[in-house]
């Protein structure tokens, strides 16, 4: 439908006047080439109202269209959130022609992309048919803004607000609210992915009262008298097996190193106090970034991490001595069951391992 099959009384009033402008400075006006100016400006063709300026009925289907497509976005959205939490990881459908694929991952991707498509093509859909589609010609000017030029964008800014009608269109507005707000869901949902939360696991292990120190090598039980003056054993928590389908990440937080000192040669009160006739329970993971501690220096009751060479003292409180390890070996208090077993005492006072922001 062109302006020319309009009458004048149906036009929107600032259309109307911009209409009855166009043979001086808008629409299809023309000037002719002379010497200053070699080319001749064509101007721009004539202007053809949409159905949507005239007929306020036609407005009104559009405006539910577009609202119907954020509200599909919105429902997207939740099937989204709804299929992260219900559908099975390991659960499989068959799609014609993609086959057998995993049924979550065909879920997230089909509503997630239902979601942003509809939130564009609502955009699209609005812009198209409801915001004002009147060319403007504008002058070329510096680039830098002067004050005339901060005016008129802030007037262009107010007139593009007021064309788009977005106060007037209140089912618009509040359902592109409602979906531009639910799709930002979609990426905080998938930040379950990352695992689930720790907790509290970091700062205990599966070492309790009464529970035996296992030989790591031999899987036996230790006595006192396994245990000899300057040499280094491993042990784990009774009870803990290779086969366990969590051994590896209980063994990184329960791992002990053994080591007999004469009781004369420990400096630090509590490490003596915690020990058993000399011998002395510590974490064997070190407290820079994790790695295991295997090396012992028999003279000095030095153990080194091979790492990044942490080192601490075992004969004090395995203090750090050297590397970039920042605190000491947490200790386990141990002492003698019944039947002459070496037992712990209780957990760790500490976390194990590398410092963590909520340590504290």
């Amino acid at each position: 439908m062109s302006s020319q099959d309009i009458p004048e009384e149906n036009l929107p009033a600032e259309q109307s006047e911009q209409s009855a402008g166009h043979d001086e400075h808008g629409h299809g006006a023309l000037s002719a080439a002379d010497e200053k100016h070699p080319f001749a400006d064509p101007g721009l063709p004539p202007h053809e109202h949409r159905i949507q300026d005239v007929d306020e009925r036609a407005a009104k289907r559009s405006e539910r269209s577009v609202a119907l497509m954020f509200t599909v976005s919105m429902l997207a959205t939740i099937a989204f959130i709804a299929s992260f939490v219900a559908i099975p990881v390991d659960k499989s459908v068959y799609i014609f022609p993609l086959g057998h694929i995993s049924a979550l991952n065909f879920a997230l991707g089909l509503t997630l992309g239902i979601a942003l498509f509809c939130i564009g093509a609502g955009a699209v859909h609005w812009a198209r048919t409801l915001m004002s589609d009147v060319e403007i010609a504008d002058e070329r000017h510096p680039i830098e803004a002067e004050p005339e030029v901060r005016e008129k964008v802030f007037a262009d800014f107010k007139q593009g607000a007021k064309e788009s009608a977005l106060g007037r269109r209140k089912l618009i507005r509040n359902t592109m609210f409602g979906a531009l707000t639910l799709v930002p869901l979609s990426g905080v949902v998938l930040l379950r992915d990352l695992g689930p939360l720790p907790e509290d696991k970091l700062r205990h292990t599966l070492w309790s009262k009464g529970k035996l120190l296992v030989n790591m090598n031999t899987n036996e039980p230790l006595r006192p008298s396994d245990v000899a003056v300057g040499s280094l054993t491993f042990a784990k928590p009774e009870g803990l097996e290779e086969h366990d389908h969590e051994f590896q990440n209980e063994i990184a937080k329960a791992a002990l190193m053994i080591v007999r000192i004469q009781p004369e040669n420990i400096k630090d009160k509590r490490e003596l106090e915690w020990s058993h006739e000399g011998i002395v329970a510590y974490s064997k993971i070190c407290t820079h970034v994790g790695c295991p501690i295997s090396l012992y220096e028999q003279q000095t009751h030095h153990v080194l991490c091979p790492c990044h060479q942490s080192t601490f003292d075992l004969s004090d409180g395995a203090r750090v001595i050297f590397g970039p390890a920042g605190h000491a070996l947490p200790q386990l208090r141990i002492g003698v069951n019944d039947e002459g077993y070496l037992e712990a005492l209780g957990d760790f006072e500490e976390p194990v391992g590398p410092a963590f922001w909520e340590r504290g």
